[in-house]
């Protein structure tokens, strides 16, 4: 993982006022830029934030980063809509680093090519592991469980994950009485809520 930064280096990039690469470098939260869900670069926040040395992580794609292929797969097309339309879409998905720990994060995208949204885009990581402990949770209820957090009702889920109404209620219920809560907005207070729209407009 990267040291402190050079002082020549700093030094420099300040004189010339070459600071668009430090900044990329530097901003204190993970960024990557991927190509059909390929990673094409990332800054040093994103490599120390998932464990790996950034030559590891290029040229790959996108699923080893996930808990599991299945979760990559749901989420793939999630944002597809609003980035097509020119939005900003951001989301809170579990993520998984180089040493098998899950986490949550606040993931948040702008696509470069609005008519194939995930050709070329830019993609921001926060780390919420401060803020949100990860609780062992299946797959189906970490996916359910992000769906709630998007304002999505237990149709729409269903719809979304290609389950039945009554499957989702199941998971839903299951996260309420695993984490001893009554309603789905006091779920998010116990795992760290999730506020505010998913999408920014955009302004143009």
């Amino acid at each position: 993982m990267p040291g402190p930064v050079d002082k020549d280096l700093l030094d420099n990039a300040y004189a010339t006022r070459e600071l668009r690469g430090l900044a990329f470098d530097w901003v204190p939260v993970g960024i990557v830029v991927t190509e059909a869900r390929v990673i094409r670069e990332v800054n040093h926040r994103f490599c120390s934030m998932f464990g790996y040395e950034r030559e590891e992580l290029l040229d790959r794609l996108f699923v080893f980063l996930y808990p599991s292929d299945e979760e990559f797969q749901n989420i793939l097309h999630r944002g597809d809509k609003d980035l097509g339309e020119g939005n900003l879409y951001w989301d809170e998905r579990v993520m998984r680093r180089r040493d098998g720990e899950l986490f949550w994060c606040r993931v948040r995208g702008q696509t470069f090519t609005p008519e194939e949204p995930l050709a070329r885009a830019v993609w921001t990581f926060a780390d919420l592991s401060e803020i949100r402990r990860y609780q062992p949770l299946s797959r189906r209820e970490r996916e359910v469980y992000s769906l709630l957090g998007e304002g999505k009702t237990s149709k729409e889920i269903a719809r979304e994950l290609d389950l039945s109404y009554r499957t989702v209620e199941v998971h839903r219920a299951r996260l309420l009485k695993k984490f001893g809560v009554s309603n789905t907005a006091a779920l998010f207070q116990s795992l760290g809520d999730i506020g505010g729209e998913h999408v920014v407009p955009s302004a143009g």
